[in-house]
């Protein structure tokens, strides 16, 4: 089948593009903005096979959806591309409503008109979405297909919008779509603004450990490679009109994950002087609308589609750690200056 794949040149898009070029036989188009979190590199490895193909657009381009649409005449078509950091929403939240809902109603459009040219009887509209529209949760329960969206941040409520437009383009015009709502993904690729290879990275320099507030906000992290074989197996074998929700079953807190890579850190990497990486943990002030608790029920995607994560988050931050520190290099090169531009950072000096 075709396969095309928006944002694949981010984070979990690379992740997934790579799943499909190594452990499928199908084609793919990946469509990039090629923004401060979308790099090629992160390709190298399949940009050379004949199965895949990349062409550098925005979603928020209408007319170059529609041609790059038609062209393709995909099966499936897989909706990453978004703004996602939420620290960057509430300095500009502009460019989240931009890209996030008017380029999510373009690519729909643009998937509605070639379903009704081909009458495609494998087309499908999957779109990524996050756990975060869902709110905040207590000390108890789990966010599941049911709960009703409550977001906090210019982020969550951008991804919300998008989610209820795909779905309206399903009951409304009959186009086949699915939704996808994940927990925090980690792993090797990720943009060093993120927490994880963000205090990987500054351990590795000596640099403070910014931590938001007491560090007591809980996050269920999934690791990238499990959260593809997800996405693939969704949008194979997923119905209509359906949701699922992809969770790592990890819950922990942030200061949790920081202690964590601090211990793993002196192991990999032993500090030149008589120093504990857990002395450059910095509290600094805690970020407007930060959400406390996310947790997700996976027991859908379990029970229906005979999905489970592979990766425990000890392993998978061993090899995240791993991963980061053999490949400094590119941390530094595509990070440049805008790690410091998030919030937090701006308290530490």
């Amino acid at each position: 089948m075709k396969f095309l794949v928006t944002g694949g040149a981010g984070f979990i898009g690379s992740a997934l593009v790579r799943f499909l070029i190594n452990e499928t036989e199908h084609e793919v188009l990946n469509i990039d903005k090629l923004t401060y979190a979308g790099h090629l590199e992160s390709l190298t490895a399949v940009a050379d096979n004949p199965r895949y193909q990349f062409v550098q657009a925005d979603i928020c381009d209408a007319d170059k959806m529609h041609e790059l649409v038609n062209e393709f005449q995909p099966d499936k078509i897989i909706h990453l591309a978004a703004e996602s950091h939420v620290d960057r929403s509430v300095d500009a939240p502009g460019e989240f409503i931009q890209t996030n809902i008017i380029g999510t109603f373009n690519l729909l459009n643009a998937a509605r008109s070639c379903f009704e040219t081909t009458s495609n009887k494998h087309f499908m509209f999957h779109h990524v979405s996050t756990d975060e529209v869902f709110g905040s949760l207590g000390k108890e329960a789990f966010f599941t297909e049911q709960t009703p969206y409550d977001p906090n941040s210019p982020y969550s409520a951008s991804k919300a919008a998008s989610d209820h437009l795909v779905r309206a383009w399903g009951e409304t015009y009959g186009l086949p779509t699915l939704v996808t709502n994940c927990s925090n993904n980690y792993g090797h690729y990720q943009f060093p603004e993120k927490l994880i290879p963000l205090m990987i990275m500054n351990a590795f320099k000596g640099k403070p450990l910014p931590i938001y507030g007491d560090g007591s906000n809980v996050r269920d992290w999934l690791h990238v490679d499990d959260h593809s074989r997800a996405l693939y197996l969704v949008a194979t074998e997923g119905q209509p009109g359906e949701t699922y929700n992809i969770g790592g079953n990890n819950e922990k807190t942030n200061l949790d994950v920081v202690n964590t890579i601090c211990e793993l850190m002196e192991s990999y990497n032993p500090p030149a002087r008589d120093v504990k990486y857990k002395d450059l943990i910095t509290h600094v002030a805690d970020r407007p609308g930060h959400d406390f608790r996310y947790a997700i029920d996976t027991s859908k995607i379990e029970r229906e589609l005979g999905w489970q994560p592979q990766e425990t988050f000890e392993s998978g931050l061993q090899k995240t750690v791993e991963w980061y520190l053999a490949n400094q290099a590119w941390s530094d090169a595509v990070a440049g200056e805008y790690s410091q531009e998030r919030l937090g950072l701006k308290s530490v000096k």
